[in-house]
């Protein structure tokens, strides 16, 4: 190898040169992503021009994912192919790469002057404590801005189509997060992050506003969630942690309005984050809106599955005591047992550690950007004790509850709001030998108590929800619709 740089001519690449045969392969290969160089050359020397973006399932061809990719060459005819020369950090306009050895490090693209600690705090001060003119805008942030999904996803759609003038700004980790068509994306930490969360009128989340924030006169943060509880949150955990709480309650000081999902989250919601004296909206979930409405089709060509094919969706939910997601299934053997595709879906917390699953009809979709729509496509759904189950009963089709860790995690790591065994609409297993077993039986063995799930948790899950969130937000003046 006689050279290495970067480019930014045609979208940011790496490339490799050297004498000699050329590669029968160069690779990047992350945890959740891998593009091939294309390769010229005829003998006497070569090149590899490795573009640092790509494009999954269908979707618009995005920058890399923020991460470490191990750039692997493939020798051809035995020639050796030496490392290539150290690239110090480089700007590439939408991220930053740098080269050390067979490793390349990816990060968002982030002026290096803010991306320390102390130019973190020069933006804080400049932004988050001084007076700025209101916006008549929107600032979504879901899951920590590891994607665009969720609640916040389904009422951006609503906003864009009942007041396609208002600003809708995304908050991402990079720019490999795709954003719905009309926002604009502002990757967090960046002077235009800060300056867009502290002017919108309106802030729609899903989870905990992270860093320093302080809500300005005019602004309302409407807190979606993520899902109705089966395991102990918030104030509700085991183990009395005097500054857990004082998180707890500082955290739920900034919200003005919690959407709920049925009458039972909005009670257990209410009393984990001292939320108790205002307004909680009970509107059932905007992310379910599709699985009443839309269709799987997409979504299963998108993952390169038939038609006609058994889809079994794996996803469960993340534990306390570990990064990565559980390992309770083997997918190539579930595959095969089963006659399906298995669809691996780690939660969102595991999607930067842990690698993807692969193997015979196995997909892991655990950075597919929406989960609704891999609910929508698959025939039934194997989890444990993930709020998705009070999502995918909209559907009506066949639940698993593969839980072989269930007095560990009830006993000792959060608890549960309810007995689960008692009432899960369907098989409660140990193993995964059970769970085949329970895949070959009749789930119209689990018919009432199925109903009755669905009359408690999704009784307004209609496919209306976000319209019905949205004219609240519209009617209570949060944002002007022009």
């Amino acid at each position: 190898m006689t050279d290495a740089r970067f480019t930014a001519d045609g979208g940011a690449a790496l490339v490799l040169s050297g004498d000699g045969p050329r590669p029968a392969s160069v690779e990047l290969v992350g945890r959740r992503a891998r593009v091939t160089a294309a390769l010229t050359g005829r003998g006497k020397t070569w090149k590899a021009v490795l573009p640092l973006r790509a494009s999954r399932w269908d979707g618009p061809v995005l920058p890399l994912p923020s991460g470490e990719y191990d750039v692997r060459v493939a020798e051809a005819d035995g020639v050796r192919i030496d490392e290539p020369p150290a690239l110090g950090l480089a700007q590439l306009g939408t991220l930053r790469a740098e080269l050390s050895g067979w490793t390349l490090r990816i990060g968002p693209p982030i002026d290096p002057a803010y991306d320390s600690g102390e130019g973190q705090d020069a933006l804080e001060r400049r932004y988050a404590h001084r007076s700025a003119r209101p916006e008549n805008a929107v600032f979504f942030e879901s899951f920590y801005g590891r994607n665009a999904s969720c609640n916040p996803l389904a009422i951006d759609r609503e906003i864009a189509r009942r007041a396609p003038g208002v600003t809708r700004y995304w908050s991402v980790v990079d720019l490999s997060v795709a954003v719905p068509e009309g926002a604009i994306a502002i990757v967090e930490g960046s002077p235009e992050w800060w300056r867009a969360r502290g002017s919108a009128r309106l802030l729609v989340v899903n989870d905990w506003l992270r860093r320093r924030f302080s809500r300005r006169g005019g602004q309302v943060v409407l807190q979606t969630w993520h899902g109705t509880p089966l395991k102990r949150l918030a104030l509700h955990r085991p183990g009395f942690d005097p500054r857990r709480m004082a998180a707890v309650v500082r955290e739920s000081r900034r919200w003005n309005v919690l959407l709920a999902q049925n009458p039972y989250a909005a009670r257990i919601l209410g009393k984990a984050y001292a939320f108790l004296s205002r307004p909680v909206w009970v509107e059932g979930y905007p992310r379910n809106d599709v699985l009443v409405t839309g269709d799987g089709a997409a979504t299963r060509a998108s993952l390169g599955i038939r038609p006609d094919e058994r889809v079994l969706l794996y996803a469960p939910t993340w534990r306390d005591d570990r990064s990565e997601m559980v390992d309770f299934v083997d997918p190539v053997t579930l595959a095969a047992a089963a006659d399906a595709v298995v669809l691996v879906r780690g939660h969102s917390r595991t999607l930067q550690p842990g690698k993807d699953a692969e193997g015979p009809r196995v997909v892991d979709v655990t950075g597919f950007p929406d989960t609704s729509l891999l609910l929508l496509a698959a025939d039934a759904l194997i989890t444990d004790y993930s709020s998705v189950m009070f999502d995918f009963s909209v559907t009506g089709k066949p639940m698993y509850f593969l839980v072989p860790d269930m007095e560990h995690y009830r006993g000792e790591l959060r608890g549960f709001y309810f007995d689960l065994a008692a009432h899960a609409p369907g098989p409660v297993v140990r193993t995964q030998d059970e769970l085949v077993a329970a895949l070959g039986d009749d789930p119209g063995v689990h018919a009432g108590r199925y109903a009755e799930w669905r009359q408690k948790f999704n009784a307004r899950d209609d496919g209306r929800a976000a319209e019905r969130v949205v004219a609240r937000i519209f009617d209570q003046g949060f944002i002007d619709r022009e």
